[in-house]
């Protein structure tokens, strides 16, 4: 869902502003703070791009629908006035 590569290079950011103590705590630092970040967005209720385009077309789609239905509709309508006004 998310771009890896933007994970890692988030994650190697906040790596290189750590205190060299921390830094010196071991290389898979860097492997944690990617492992947090990656869990943390998975918590968030987003959809992906892909997803969010996809149900945009939907929507394009559905509207059309409803706008085709909604002139039917009101040629239905005229079409009885008139012959209740015959």
């Amino acid at each position: 869902m998310f771009d890896p590569k933007k994970i890692e290079q988030i994650a190697k950011q906040i790596h290189e502003s750590m205190p060299q103590s921390v830094k010196d705590l071991g290389n898979d630092v860097e492997q944690k703070i990617r492992q947090v970040i990656q869990g943390q967005l998975n918590k968030l209720d987003v959809v992906s791009r892909e997803e969010f385009d996809v149900q945009t077309q939907v929507l394009l789609r559905t509207r059309e629908k409803l706008t085709q239905m909604e002139q039917k509709l009101a040629e239905i309508e005229d079409k009885l006035e008139k012959k209740s006004d015959e």
